[in-house]
């Protein structure tokens, strides 16, 4: 789809946020347009009172900004219509911020936002480009889901409360998290693995299809097996036996842990190449727990399924 260049590309900054450009209207001739009307519990119209607040609330949970304009490009009005509804359908996980640039230039100019439409993801103040498109909304709905699986294994389990409903946190106070997540959390935060894990197996026997508490598992148990494990000691022992499934099993926990999704996949297909019977039962089963911690959705996982079914046959 052909996107409506807005500003000079580059990638995004922030240090230009606080020094307004001066106002401008849509286009000369152009039809006045109404904004997205942030009537979502989870979503906010973004203007210079709301914008730092936004982004502050993103070291909570994740927030996702929409750039749009209704006048330039009406497909990306319709993609933050879209974003709305399938924000509001994740309970809490995002908050999306609705940013019309007709509305606000001076934000997309700070930003240098190269085109719209742009979703960008906010992840403990930081922004990361999303979304380039005007995708479906059901594209929408399993790319979010995916965003979602990933955020819980990198260990981001914070949501956001209904604006509707909760008066806004003061200076000072947090913003109370789902408390079906809450003891879990609490577990991690004081360093009780186990016990997070235990929370997070009682969420899931009540409720096999909540992806969130079933990723907060997967990465909790990874968590839980890599106690206390040094890695360089890790790497030298699985350098040393390659068919030795503990060994390899573990460092691929570790690549997770570090970021390294590929890695770990890549490790374990491998070793279920070389090994038979139990040994490569124990493999398989291993990279299997680890794709769920990831999303079966996630391409990544996808690839490691070809893979793995390459190596099994």
């Amino acid at each position: 789809m052909t996107q409506q260049p807005f500003s000079r590309p580059g990638a995004i900054d922030l240090s230009g946020l606080g020094k307004p450009a001066p106002q401008a209207g849509p286009p000369a001739g152009a039809p006045s347009a109404p904004a997205a009307g942030g009537g979502s519990s989870y979503s906010v119209v973004v203007d210079d009172q709301s914008f730092q607040g936004l982004l502050e609330q993103s070291m909570t949970a994740p927030v996702l900004l929409v750039f749009y304009s209704r006048t330039r490009m009406p497909e990306s009005g319709q993609l933050a219509d879209d974003l709305e509804t399938v924000v509001a359908e994740h309970d809490g996980r995002y908050l999306l911020g609705l940013v019309d640039i007709d509305a606000v230039p001076q934000i997309a100019q700070a930003m240098q936002i190269p085109s719209i439409p742009l979703v960008v993801a906010v992840v403990d103040g930081r922004p990361t480009p999303l979304l380039q498109d005007a995708l479906p909304i059901d594209e929408l709905r399993t790319a979010l889901t995916q965003v979602a699986q990933q955020l819980t294994a990198g260990g981001v389990t914070g949501r956001h409360q209904p604006r509707s409903s909760v008066a806004p946190a003061t200076d000072g106070e947090e913003e109370v998290v789902d408390p079906r997540y809450a003891p879990a959390q609490d577990a991690l935060a004081a360093g009780d693995i186990d016990g997070a894990v235990a929370e997070y197996q009682k969420l899931v026997a009540s409720n096999p299809a909540d992806v969130e508490a079933a990723g907060g598992l997967a990465i909790a148990k990874v968590m839980q097996r890599t106690q206390g494990v040094d890695l360089s000691t890790a790497r030298a022992a699985a350098a040393e036996s390659p068919d030795d499934v503990d060994a390899q099993t573990m460092v691929a926990d570790l690549d997770m842990l570090g970021g390294h999704v590929e890695d770990a996949f890549t490790r374990l297909v491998n070793l279920v190449a070389r090994t038979t019977d139990k040994d490569r039962e124990k493999a398989r089963d291993h990279l299997l727990a680890l794709f769920a911690a990831v999303g079966n959705d996630d391409p990544r996982v996808l690839a490691g399924r070809r893979n793995l079914a390459s190596a099994l046959f």
